[in-house]
């Protein structure tokens, strides 16, 4: 039965995950194969078995052949690590053996395959982290290429995809993304996909618009289909009319003219008109991400989180490779610092052969710092290798998920007893590092003044504490309108923070999504954040805005919206002021 005719204008709406707008036809990339599963005789299963194991072999060869290709592509060539942690998924225990045993209860490969990455998903689902969470994608564009290869399917080569075309595909691998030609893919769209997977983040390297969690375009679209694809706004407009297309070149020309406006004033400080500076930094997972975020023009690294170095590997990282990563990193980003979270792991957060038993309420039970003081050996182990790095430039550490003053005792008595073994050793390393705390629970916001006296520096993790404040799961659909960045009780916390911070005269940042956000940054002007950290390709935008502002209008604004009821009521209120104050910024974005 083939696909209805597309009505002109009709519009789809997603997750933009790479800013710009395209204008092409699209060009459908059909890479899902069809899985059957089925019984086999007892005879079939070492066949089988060695079926999946041939399998397993020629994604590597796929993979390092791409690699090969990619190393000479040098906007690409830092990305190439994400080539390797799905080589090593390839070789992950949970993978390869449940999948083999599968087959021992006489399933077919294909069918085995998919009953282990079933459960690998489930494992994925239950993270609350975002980002980590989206990691799931990688396991997806692993069993999808292990599918096409038992299906014995070809892969169609994206080279030959014509010029000026606008990709749409179920999912795109991050592989698949790498061997995207700029001249002729324009941009691209999925069903699947969100912000943070890594072709999200290979979308904005090769700096084309991207949109995903689309969820039906590929089964509407058809090839040569006209489409424009806002990856600011997450629309995509399939089959526009010529109104639409005149407005949207328009639209593309005023953003081209602007990005390259906002990238030439990456050496300017982010300071208010009345004077107050932010430092605008980087949340980072891997030193290849370095000279990319150097040129958006951050200002260090906010939030290093090390729990990338833990995953897709059967035992933990040693002492001698944890230095040697978080050293590079400080020397790649000197004279700027470097903020390492200590490893926020356990509970929900999934990590091969290292995961702790499955917990009824794993959000609330044995993770981050909890799981850290628990496994000393493993945090000390980590707190030795960043000391030692330490002296390859400036390095400060954040504790995950604090809740008490107890917690951070017990992690300066560790760390003390570890820079102690360090000074008895001869082993250099610098001394006076700065200790901060990540303040994600309502606990910390309560206590924040006590809290505030035993460390050097707040980070806000907006993300979890709006979860936790508001009790609200934001990746169950039936309550994530409840999940809102300004509901009055966020508000308060942030203000109590502030306040806090402010009166143990530390400083204060915000490492959630509410930073990257330009729409709060007057509210966040307001309530004393002098530190924001981000995705790297936000800083451009966020300091556009915040060069316009002042922060004297954003103490005024803060006063108005704390006598607010609801977060629709504030949110409003927000939206308003800074259509007024920067018309020329938030009304186009905000179309």
């Amino acid at each position: 039965m083939g696909k209805t005719e597309i009505a002109q204008d009709t519009y789809l709406v997603g997750i933009g995950v790479s800013p710009g707008i395209a204008i092409g036809e699209i060009c459908l990339l059909s890479r899902q194969a069809r899985v059957m599963e089925w019984q086999i005789e007892d005879f079939e299963v070492e066949e089988e078995i060695e079926r999946f194991t041939l399998a397993l072999e020629q994604a590597k060869v796929q993979l390092r052949q791409v690699k090969e290709n990619v190393s000479s592509k040098p906007h690409l060539r830092e990305h190439l690590y994400i080539l390797d942690t799905h080589l090593l998924i390839l070789e992950d225990n949970l993978l390869v053996q449940q999948t083999i045993a599968e087959i021992k209860k006489q399933i077919n490969a294909e069918g085995a395959l998919k009953r282990t990455l079933t459960k690998l998903r489930q494992m994925f689902d239950s993270i609350e982290d975002e980002y980590l969470r989206e990691r799931r994608s990688d396991v997806d564009a692993i069993g999808d290429r292990l599918q096409r290869i038992l299906a014995g399917e070809y892969d169609r080569d994206l080279g030959e995809i014509g010029k000026r075309s606008l990709l749409a595909a179920h999912d795109l691998s991050p592989a698949d993304t790498m061997q995207i030609d700029k001249e002729n893919v324009l941009g691209f769209i999925t069903d699947s996909g969100g912000r943070t997977s890594h072709t999200a983040i290979l979308a904005r390297s090769l700096e084309i618009p991207a949109v995903v969690g689309l969820e039906t375009v590929t089964a509407i679209a058809e090839n040569r289909t006209p489409a424009i694809i806002d990856g600011t706004t997450g629309v995509v407009i399939l089959n526009p009319s010529a109104e639409t297309f005149k407005e949207y070149l328009q639209r593309k020309q005023t953003f081209e003219y602007r990005e390259r406006d906002l990238l030439g004033n990456r050496e300017l400080p982010a300071r208010t008109r009345d004077h107050f500076t932010v430092t605008l930094r980087g949340n980072l997972e891997a030193t290849s991400e370095v000279q990319a975020a150097l040129k958006y023009g951050v200002e260090g690294v906010g939030l290093y989180r090390t729990e990338f170095l833990y995953m897709n590997r059967e035992s933990p990282p040693c002492e001698e490779e944890q230095a040697a990563a978080y050293g590079q990193m400080l020397k790649e980003m000197a004279p700027h610092s470097v903020t390492i979270r200590t490893l926020d792991l356990g509970g929900d957060k999934v990590v091969s052969d290292m995961c702790v038993e499955s917990e009824v309420n794993p959000a609330m039970g044995l993770r981050a710092i909890r799981f850290s003081l628990k496994e000393v050996e493993l945090f000390k182990t980590q707190l030795r290798a960043i000391l030692r790095a330490s002296i390859h430039g400036n390095v400060r550490i954040m504790l995950p998920m604090i809740s008490g003053v107890a917690e951070i005792r017990a992690c300066k008595k560790l760390l003390h007893q570890v820079q102690e073994d360090l000074s008895r050793e001869g082993v250099p390393f610098a001394e006076n590092i700065p200790i901060g705390i990540m303040v994600e629970t309502p606990s910390a916001i309560l206590i924040a003044p006590l809290l505030a006296r035993e460390v050097d520096y707040f980070s806000i993790g907006t993300n979890d504490l709006i979860q936790y404040c508001l009790a609200v799961d934001r990746g169950n659909e039936h309550v994530a309108y409840l999940y809102e960045p300004m509901h009055p009780a966020i508000l308060r916390a942030l203000k109590a923070a502030c306040d806090a911070a402010r009166d143990a005269d530390i400083d204060i940042s915000i490492c959630g999504e509410m930073a990257a956000e330009p729409l709060y940054a007057l509210v966040l002007l307001g309530l004393g954040f002098n530190e924001l950290s981000m995705n790297p390709s936000c800083v451009p935008r966020v300091k556009q805005v915040i060069r316009q502002l002042r922060r004297q209008d954003g103490e005024v604004l803060l006063e108005r919206l704390m006598l607010l009821p609801t977060g629709k009521e504030i949110a409003a209120c927000i939206e308003q002021e800074m259509r007024t104050l920067l018309p020329d910024i938030f009304d186009l974005a905000m179309i």
